[in-house]
């Protein structure tokens, strides 16, 4: 943290600590055909797959005595993953606090038991809409009761077990199609027995000329019209990015990314394959990436569309 300040204030790139984050993918694979994901688009243009079970061992046993928080998400359905809950319970011996999120297809009665048992501390549902019909219209090939049915299945395990964890959250992602629905998720979460609702902003591709997705409500919208009647990020991007200094993302084969806005691999900081995290966290190419970001975020395309942490509201 100390670092982060003092190249805020000496304006070049000081790292001296490790990071307390680390998103790691386990797929990226998807059921569903959401329109503004690459998952969902089948649009990678790096390459996709399953994260190992034994890489991933091997890289939490180097990187968990400094971490804090394990995220089990970057693109894909996490649940797709055969190894998926496995490894959840081996971070969670390791002692790392770990979260994930998913589109709630796969959390029949068997895969919920099995998510209690291994000890996941926080799982983000994603459920936009309270209908089928306005579901679908960002979910694509989803089924809305297949979602509810599956977190009754992890509210009623977690009952059955006694368990604290996993703290459930439907998080809402607002968009125009389904905003007046904002009051209905409360009470559908209320129903069910989750413990939290957020509401998420949306992150658009093609938000300049308008999009039928960005929200009437001001509030929920990333984007802000602008006099000439075309659109613009509303957060001013400033010339540093914490998550750079305390955060990383990395994929399912191994390479150490800045951010998750980076959903194509095109800043590769780093392959595991081939060096230690703590050669990459500190080495040459996330050090120029740390400076690009003081020059200049305007000038990195990953950072354009950004709003600094995919804000949500309460």
């Amino acid at each position: 943290m100390a670092s982060f300040y003092l190249t805020k204030w000496k304006r070049k790139p000081i790292q001296w600590g490790s990071p307390m984050t680390v998103s790691i993918e386990p797929t990226t694979a998807c059921n569903l055909r959401c329109p503004e994901c690459p998952s969902g688009l089948r649009s990678f243009t790096r390459e996709t797959g399953n994260l190992k079970k034994d890489f991933f061992t091997k890289t939490i046993d180097e990187i968990y005595k400094d971490l804090i928080y394990l995220i089990f998400y970057f693109q894909g359905e996490p649940y797709i993953n055969p190894d998926f809950l496995d490894m959840v319970s081996y971070a969670n011996k390791k002692g790392i606090y770990t979260i994930t999120s998913t589109n709630g297809h796969f959390l029949n009665d068997a895969n919920a038991k099995k998510t209690i048992e291994s000890g996941l501390d926080r799982m983000i549902i994603s459920v936009d809409g309270t209908t089928q019909e306005v579901y679908e219209n960002y979910r694509k090939e989803g089924k809305l009761e297949n979602v509810l049915a599956g977190a009754r299945n992890v509210v009623k395990w977690k009952k059955k077990m006694k368990s604290s964890t996993p703290h459930i959250i439907f998080q809402f992602l607002v968009v125009k199609p389904n905003e007046h629905q904002i009051p209905d998720i409360y009470r559908l979460a209320e129903e069910i027995g989750v413990d939290e609702v957020k509401l998420k902003t949306a992150q658009v591709y093609d938000y300049e000329n308008g999009n039928d997705l960005i929200p009437t409500i001001e509030k929920y919208s990333r984007y802000h019209k602008k006099p000439d009647g075309t659109f613009g990020v509303k957060n001013e991007l400033l010339n540093h990015c914490w998550k750079l200094w305390h955060a990383c993302v990395i994929s399912w084969n191994g390479l150490v990314l800045p951010c998750c806005f980076d959903k194509d691999a095109d800043h590769r900081l780093g392959d595991l394959n081939h060096n230690t995290f703590q050669d990459i966290w500190h080495g040459k190419e996330y050090d120029q990436f740390r400076k690009s970001l003081l020059i200049g975020r305007d000038q990195i395309e990953i950072c354009k569309n950004c709003t600094e942490g995919c804000k949500v509201w309460a």
